[in-house]
């Protein structure tokens, strides 16, 4: 299994930035994806997450509205759109996913837990 992200780097305030995360090795196609990050001394908190049974998204309460979580199957990649960005969304974004399931989770605490793979992270700096 492996899960990669990109799209990371430095954007200006109020600009936006797609994310990728493109994953492979799995023998089921039923997964959940998971996009996280982690600020600077912060916990790492979950965001966004779809799954690929029925493309059903969810979305954390923090993020409703600016974030965007979608997926190309054909490509094995989800995307993580960020609009209006701020200076506190600066951190590592993180892909995470599980298989051989037809749900996905964003409930904070439980959702770190839940999913079993990681990817290494892409850093997004916000300056002003």
């Amino acid at each position: 299994v492996q899960i990669v992200e990109s799209g990371g780097g430095l954007v200006q305030a109020g600009g936006s930035l797609r994310l990728s995360c493109a994953v492979s090795g799995f023998t089921s196609d039923d997964i959940a994806i998971g996009w996280f990050r982690q600020a600077p001394g912060k916990e790492r908190e979950v965001l966004s997450c779809i799954s690929s049974s029925d493309d059903t998204t969810q979305y954390a309460d923090s993020v409703k509205g600016r974030f965007t979580i979608s997926s190309d199957n054909a490509k094995n990649t989800v995307y993580l759109q960020i609009d209006s960005l701020k200076r506190e969304d600066t951190a590592v974004y993180y892909c995470a996913a599980r298989s051989e399931t037809l749900v996905c989770t964003v409930v904070a605490g439980a959702a770190l837990s839940w999913y079993d793979y990681w990817g290494q992270g892409t850093q997004v700096t916000v300056s002003s």
